[in-house]
């Protein structure tokens, strides 16, 4: 009886540079936001894209220029998700609730998730790269929660007297700075609560939604 014929290995498609660039900031966005800017390694990135380690460096440089990549994708992807979800919410007062629900916010900070990555990125401000690129992601994000606050004040849901732009940082700033809370305080899930619910009275109209 004739031995059956081995199946043909797949043929793995070659991928054009700028689908190549693509696959690896993928790959390095997951990488990033699992294992965070130290522990991650380049190794791994090529291992998901099934490349050797030096294709990526051939393609950015160095580690620092990966990750400043990365978060100019990320933020991209930030202020598309904040532009989408504030749209579909009818208000940005509506939306300004779901958003500092302290549950969101537990989810937004979480392992995996792209709040890692510019948590990271303020730790690593020592590297030129990494702060010029963390720097642009931060202000591309202000920018857009400038935009919806503007917005929130046209549609009555929130209040006429406030500068928007200084509004949206002190909303970064609030985010950025729950890790604090979260390693400082016993009771961190009461202060994020009420902070919470005292931002939403700072920048919203009673009839928010």
């Amino acid at each position: 009886m004739p031995e059956p014929t081995p199946a043909a290995s797949p043929r793995r498609t070659r991928l054009n540079a700028a689908d190549r660039r693509a696959s690896i900031l993928a790959a390095a966005t997951e990488v990033f936001a699992e294992a965070g800017y130290q522990r991650a390694k380049m190794s791994d990135v090529a291992g998901r894209v099934g490349v050797s380690e030096p294709v990526v460096f051939q393609n950015f440089g160095s580690k620092a220029a990966v990750f400043a990549a990365v978060l100019d994708t990320a933020a991209l992807r930030a202020t598309q998700m904040m532009r989408e979800w504030a749209a579909a919410s009818g208000s940005t007062g509506a939306w300004l609730t779901q958003f500092l629900a302290p549950d969101h916010l537990t989810q937004v900070h979480a392992r995996g998730t792209l709040s890692v990555l510019f948590s990271d990125a303020m730790a690593l401000a020592a590297d030129p790269t990494i702060a010029r690129a963390a720097r642009n992601a931060n202000q591309a994000v202000a920018e857009v929660l400038t935009e919806l606050l503007a917005r929130g004040q046209q549609d009555g849901s929130v209040r006429p007297d406030l500068d928007p732009a200084t509004a949206a940082w002190w909303l970064l700033s609030l985010l950025a700075s729950q890790g604090f809370r979260h390693a400082a305080s016993s009771e961190a899930e009461r202060v994020e609560a009420g902070l919470a619910e005292m931002t939403l009275r700072l920048l919203t109209t009673p009839e928010r939604s």
